[in-house]
């Protein structure tokens, strides 16, 4: 079995164990954060049988996965990195869900673009859960109207996501993540990676974003 296979056994043992104490019914799904990983060490996980990943460049993921999609139709892919309204048409041509929806110029320009080609992309809203001026998305006070933006939009918003502050317990901001879902009563939480991700699966989070630990760090 290929290490990235057994990484990510691993990490799939720790989760049901995890809640199986919590009494959740509910496995989140995980997406194999492959930016700047070559499809070479990708395609074991593929062979296992591994739908879901991630990528933060859209020419990277454009150059690595096009083919890949047109042969496995089941694939899953993730745009998960900031995303630049230019990139926009690209983007929907590929993804699958984008997790970085954090203004309404940027909604507007993936609902332009998926109408065109009559493509219904699922979306996350990120949120700037921890108010860092460095860091994307919508600032909690103005969720509610970009919410709104977005469905009037026809855009299909299915959650929201987070990155939250480095170098403090997670667990404050995935409860007020996991609180603020069920206000805007949407089905998915994207939270949680490599560090953090059975706290996040703690507070319901559904896809977790994974990379270093299933394919060690990057050079």
């Amino acid at each position: 079995m290929h290490k990235t296979v057994q990484n990510l056994v691993e990490i799939e043992k720790h989760l049901k164990l995890k809640l199986r104490d919590l009494n959740s019914l509910r496995l989140p799904k995980i997406i194999a954060v492959s930016k700047t990983f070559k499809i070479d060490k990708i395609l074991p996980l593929i062979e296992h049988g591994h739908k879901h990943f991630g990528e933060n460049k859209v020419q990277e993921a454009v150059e690595k996965w096009t083919e890949f999609k047109i042969q496995n139709s089941d694939l899953q892919l993730h745009m998960i990195g900031k995303l630049q309204t230019n990139k926009v048409k690209f983007a929907v041509k590929l993804f699958d869900y984008i997790h970085s929806v954090d203004s309404k110029k940027l909604a507007k320009k993936i609902a332009d673009e998926q109408s065109k080609i009559g493509k219904k992309i699922k979306i996350f809203i990120q949120v700037n859960i921890g108010k860092e001026h460095q860091k994307s998305g919508v600032n909690i006070d103005e969720l509610k109207n970009l919410v709104i933006f977005c469905k009037k939009s026809d855009l299909n918003v299915v959650g929201l996501m987070c990155l939250p502050p480095a170098n403090i317990e997670p667990q404050i901001y995935f409860n007020e993540m996991n609180e603020l879902n069920k206000i805007y009563d949407l089905e998915d939480l994207s939270m949680g990676m490599s560090s953090d991700y059975l706290e996040a699966a703690s507070y319901n989070s559904t896809y977790l974003r994974i990379g270093s630990k299933i394919f060690g760090q990057r050079s």
